[in-house]
């Protein structure tokens, strides 16, 4: 894991509510901020899972939203970082799917969800050769200077 990701605590805790809200489908959304030697995410903006079946197991996020979501991040004065989904009653690893929907240079936070609670958390980023290398998540104590409207 060389690289790292940093989650002010509001944001990350904002980001599994919104999560388990959305059990037992997967919710999904964007998380903005600061990239250099480590990203520094600063707001999320949670989108509908556009997935018409299978949402359990799958989400989509459609083409507006990724659209919506550079217009916000850019008005805010931040960089669009990544993508957050959950996974319901599994891991927080990476799936095919995940991958082969996956970007270079976003970062994909994954929650797991069950039915009363918001577990683990992980991040990954696509390496060189097109597979994902987990990231270290640091969750900072610190209050949000730009939340989700």
């Amino acid at each position: 894991m060389s690289k790292k990701i940093q989650f002010q605590r509001p944001i990350l805790e904002a980001i599994a509510e919104h999560l388990q809200a959305e059990y037992p489908h997967e919710g999904c959304g964007f998380f903005a901020g600061n990239d250099g030697d480590s990203r520094l995410v600063k707001a999320w903006l949670p989108v509908r899972n556009m997935q018409e079946d299978q949402r359990e197991r799958r989400f989509q996020i459609a083409p507006q939203d990724y659209l919506r979501a550079e217009q916000w991040a850019d008005a805010a004065g931040l960089v669009l970082l990544g993508v957050y989904h959950s996974h319901p009653d599994h891991p927080a690893t990476p799936s095919v799917t995940d991958l082969e929907s996956a970007v270079p240079w976003f970062s994909y936070l994954i929650v797991t969800t069950t039915r009363v609670a918001a577990g683990s958390q992980t991040s990954w980023q696509l390496d060189a050769d097109g597979r994902f290398e987990e990231e270290f998540v640091e969750v900072l104590q610190v209050a949000p200077q730009v939340v989700a409207p």
